[in-house]
């Protein structure tokens, strides 16, 4: 099954108007990848008004599970679906390691997310002392089984999984091709025991310090159907070439 290639980009608590207007007018978008980006909260109706009429969609680097209420500080799904918002990154490492977010925790937004018709984007990653020990599939099919146990598996061909090793964020380093294309079959081979034609359908992304000059050989493996930015994101030109890599 030829699965559709996505490149989404996470900007992180990156940009001010200026550099947002810039770097969303310079995206080139193309029909053969979905192209997603995925600003800061305070710059979504900004980017979504920017992109009006644009193939890119937009996504929320983060939500609430609840749907109201007395919640200082958190934005729920209906807050997002105001502004033409489509896609949610949870459960990423930072969310994790940073702000203590477990895979429960993690799994009900994944499943208030679905229940609001938008897409989650799941991390999922091993830190660099879980790679040395051996259980880099255990942790990233125990962060995925938590969500298949709340949704249950028949929901789950509509969640896209980015693996994110923790090692590989933002310091350079990347999993070789071969290293990454190993995890993403163990993943879905894993969601396979479950459903294989789930399995084929869901769309497992690559992220950690992913750029041009490696996004192609990464886009080459069988079961890598794209990529989660993050620094490189935030240059047009890097990311542009990533976008053209994908098709």
């Amino acid at each position: 099954m030829t699965r559709r290639k996505i490149v989404a980009g996470n900007w992180k608590m990156n940009g001010s108007v200026e550099s947002v207007v810039e770097l969303v007018e310079s995206i080139q978008a193309n029909d053969a990848v979905d192209v997603v980006v995925a600003p800061s909260y305070v710059y979504l109706p900004l980017v979504a008004q920017s992109l009006t009429g644009s193939k890119v969609m937009v996504a929320a680097q983060n939500v609430s599970e609840f749907a109201k209420g007395a919640f200082t500080g958190e934005v729920s799904l209906s807050m997002l679906k105001d502004f033409s918002v489509s896609h949610v990154i949870l459960g990423h490492s930072e969310r994790r390691s940073l702000f203590a977010e477990s895979d429960a925790q993690v799994a009900r937004k994944v499943a208030s997310t679905l229940e609001a018709g938008l897409t989650p984007i799941l991390c999922v990653g091993e830190t660099l002392e879980q790679r040395e020990a051996g259980t880099t599939l255990t942790v990233c099919n125990a962060q995925v089984d938590a969500v298949l146990e709340e949704i249950g598996i028949e929901l789950f061909e509509k969640v896209v999984i980015a693996y994110e090793p923790v090692w590989a964020i933002g310091t350079g380093k990347s999993a070789s091709s071969e290293q990454a294309q190993e995890v993403h079959k163990g993943i879905r081979d894993n969601i396979a025991r479950r459903s294989s034609k789930v399995a084929e359908k869901v769309a497992i992304l690559y992220g950690g310090s992913v750029k041009a000059s490696n996004s192609a050989e990464l886009f080459a493996q069988a079961d890598i159907d794209g990529a989660l930015i993050g620094g490189a994101s935030l240059d047009a030109t890097e990311f542009n070439s990533i976008i053209e890599s994908a098709k």
